[in-house]
């Protein structure tokens, strides 16, 4: 498996990736409009590609001051393969190249599997209340 930058090619099978992965995300989360509002920004997206397809993708964010893992998805059939963890591993060491000192994802409150895996991969629960405002 190699873990590399997203490309213009790589479009169909992310946004296919990410819907399967988050089929039950609200719609202001649709992948096609996530990955070309992300690529307008920077391009901090990477994928794990074994064979040409790919496996799992990681969004990510910088603004200065913290980084954020937005979105990692991996395909059913390769989870507890390591890809996951890889990918957070490559998108960190990214973010901390680019001089990010903190890096900062939200979980689905429900979902104790993936706070158990970033857990695993150093990541704390912090005392914070998450806010948001839609504008659409």
């Amino acid at each position: 498996m190699k873990i590399r930058k997203y490309s213009e090619r790589d479009n169909a099978q992310v946004v296919g990736l990410l819907k399967k992965t988050f089929p039950n995300d609200p719609g202001h989360n649709e992948p096609s409009t996530v990955v070309e509002a992300k690529l307008a920004v920077d391009d901090l997206i990477f994928v794990a590609v074994e064979d040409e397809i790919i496996v799992g993708v990681v969004i990510a964010g910088y603004d200065g001051h913290r980084g954020w893992l937005y979105s990692v998805a991996v395909d059913k059939s390769n989870q507890a393969n390591g890809v996951g963890r890889r990918l957070v591993q490559y998108a960190v060491e990214a973010l901390k190249n680019m001089g990010c000192i903190k890096v900062n994802l939200q979980i689905r409150s429900t979902n104790s599997d993936v706070v158990a895996f970033y857990r695993k991969l150093g990541f704390v629960t912090e005392e914070r209340v998450s806010m948001g405002k839609l504008l659409i």
